[in-house]
């Protein structure tokens, strides 16, 4: 009998084909089986209105999503708190970050209206979400936390 888990797919970022991972290989920095660009390097991952669905929709992974802008001043603290989470979470979610200004279709479909605001997707959809800068570790458990009921 085969006890190994499944394998995780997990979208590359760079050309959008979707990987079958080892599940037991997620932390071990797999590259994309068509282009090479490395899926899971535990740094958020900017995404754009033209890649969004494409890359959130296909991965296996909880996939943490910080909607900012520029000019936001408590985005700009939270940046290093949002890639250091990331950095903690490599191989168990996959945090990326769409810029709201320039990405208008991406955040209308999220109801942004507050930045920074961070989206917890799974298969895609929202499970959960929360406003307002938080620390790295703060950001790390809310990722991994179950989805609210309700």
């Amino acid at each position: 009998m085969n006890t190994t888990a499944a394998p995780t797919h997990v979208a590359c970022p760079a050309c959008g084909a979707t990987n079958r991972v080892p599940s037991a290989r997620l932390a071990d920095d797999p590259v994309c089986g068509r282009c090479g660009a490395e899926l899971l390097s535990g740094e958020p991952i900017e995404l754009t209105d033209a890649n969004f669905e494409q890359v959130t929709r296909a991965s296996g992974l909880p996939v943490v999503v910080d909607f900012w802008a520029p000019w936001c001043g408590p985005c700009r603290t939270m940046a290093p708190q949002f890639a250091h989470a990331a950095a903690q979470l490599k191989g168990r979610a996959l945090f990326v970050k769409v810029n709201s200004d320039d990405n208008p279709r991406t955040s209308a479909r999220f109801a942004i209206r507050s930045i920074p605001t961070l989206v917890k997707l799974q298969a895609g959809r929202e499970v959960d979400r929360v406003s307002g800068a938080m620390p790295a570790g703060q950001v790390a458990a809310w990722a991994l936390s179950p989805a609210p009921r309700g």
